[in-house]
């Protein structure tokens, strides 16, 4: 699509030359097989509130890329999945994620969508002060409230991970209350009996997932644009067009179909979450796979990171898109849109601007997110029973499986 981002001094993961190698041999002859998702699971109440309960308040989920939040001494929050969050980096860079609520009152303590500068977070109701790390630094009139411990009052921390570019949290696990000596973000420690608290496994973001995401420069990569979209549909008809590629040909005809081989394509799972690759035109004879710069020309990497955030590594820039459930038929999705660098000429800034207005404003936006809303309309209307899945479409019968496999 348009200029090759050639990271510097990286190589592919041996998963990522696998999966292109599975693009430029899997070209033969194969034997499709068909499935079907009920339609109810995309409608029934209680199993979106099941979806709310065991999976996006139990499992570690993506809250979105470090370069939302690039620089020490800032905050922001973040509501998108019910709970209420901060996200602070105090002054050694260091990031954090507490619950939105002063330990005096409860009463919301900031409200900042961007990232801000502050030295501290004072609540607006009683002016408690707490320093970016979450401890409470002070409060007016202290000898009215005789045996408080400020070291056990700082902010809730959530547990969390910052790895490969990609900032995680598990909101539904709790850490213990913070102490003058709390942990970063890896989540708190458990500290005594009495404070126990679950932990949450962060192991694959930390692991195979962020081995991945370095080898794409992902923490290192500039914040151009971010959105958020209000879709009406059902949170895995958004999943299931990235879990396949049947559509590419058909629904992108107007804008990417031109750039991909119809049905090249392959995938593997870490874990719960899903990794595949879709080959470009031109094909991978010839490429030498462990040559970063050739293979990002010809394959496109996406990443589908149970529950709901896609991750769509193009030949020069990522798209993050985190989907965050608001009703059965509501979700709001923010796309996020990574590049190399901060444009530095204004050629650049429109090579840049061009690219946004492509795929968040027409093939996501449009294209993707419009025939999401017009599925759930027509499921909805009762037309159907069942969805069926052809041969190119079986990461969406994988996908359902997770899903049923971790609501128990």
């Amino acid at each position: 699509m348009n200029a090759p981002f050639e990271p510097r001094r990286r190589t592919p993961t041996a998963a990522q030359i696998a999966l292109a190698a599975q693009c430029r041999d899997g070209g033969g002859p194969r034997q499709f097989i068909r499935s079907r998702v009920p339609a109810s699971v995309y409608l029934c109440p209680d199993r979106f509130a099941a979806e709310q309960a065991r999976m996006f308040s139990a499992l570690p989920l993506v809250i979105g890329p470090s370069a939302m939040l690039p620089d020490p001494g800032t905050l922001m929050t973040h509501d998108g999945f019910g709970a209420p969050l901060i996200l602070m980096r105090d002054r050694q860079g260091a990031l954090r994620i507490f619950l939105n609520a002063c330990r005096h009152r409860g009463t919301r303590l900031i409200d900042a969508p961007d990232p801000v500068k502050e030295p501290l977070l004072v609540c607006p109701y009683h002016a408690w002060a707490y320093a970016l790390d979450g401890r409470l630094k002070g409060l007016p009139r202290p000898e009215t409230f005789p045996g408080l411990d400020k070291g056990t009052m700082g902010l809730v921390p959530v547990p969390a991970t910052e790895a490969g570019g990609l900032i995680w949290a598990a909101l539904g696990i709790r850490g213990p209350k913070m102490d003058s000596a709390a942990p970063g973000i890896r989540g708190p420690e458990k500290n005594s009996a009495s404070q126990r608290a679950e932990t949450a496994d962060f192991a694959l973001a930390e692991g195979p997932l962020a081995a991945d995401f370095d080898a794409l420069g992902l923490g290192d990569m500039h914040l151009y644009a971010r959105r958020t979209h209000r879709v009406a549909s059902n949170w895995k008809l958004i999943m299931d067009a990235f879990l396949e590629s049947y559509h590419v040909q058909r629904l992108h005809q107007d804008t990417i179909a031109k750039f991909f081989e119809d049905g090249v394509t392959s995938g593997d799972t870490v874990g719960p979450h899903m990794r595949s690759a879709v080959a470009r035109v031109g094909g991978l004879d010839g490429v030498d796979l462990a040559d970063w710069p050739a293979l990002r020309r010809i394959v496109t990497y996406a990443y589908q990171l149970f529950p709901g955030t896609v991750l769509v590594a193009s030949p020069d820039y990522v798209n993050l898109m985190v989907l965050m459930p608001q009703a059965v038929g509501e979700t709001l999705v923010e796309d996020f849109m990574l590049i190399p660098e901060r444009p530095q000429t204004d050629k650049a800034e429109d090579h840049w601007r061009r690219s946004w207005e492509l795929l968040d404003g027409r093939v996501f936006g449009v294209e993707d997110f419009g025939a999401a809303e017009a599925g759930q309309k027509g499921l909805e209307s009762g037309a159907i029973e069942a969805l069926e899945l052809g041969g190119l479409e079986q990461g969406i019968r994988a996908f359902h499986e997770t899903v049923e496999a971790a609501l128990g």
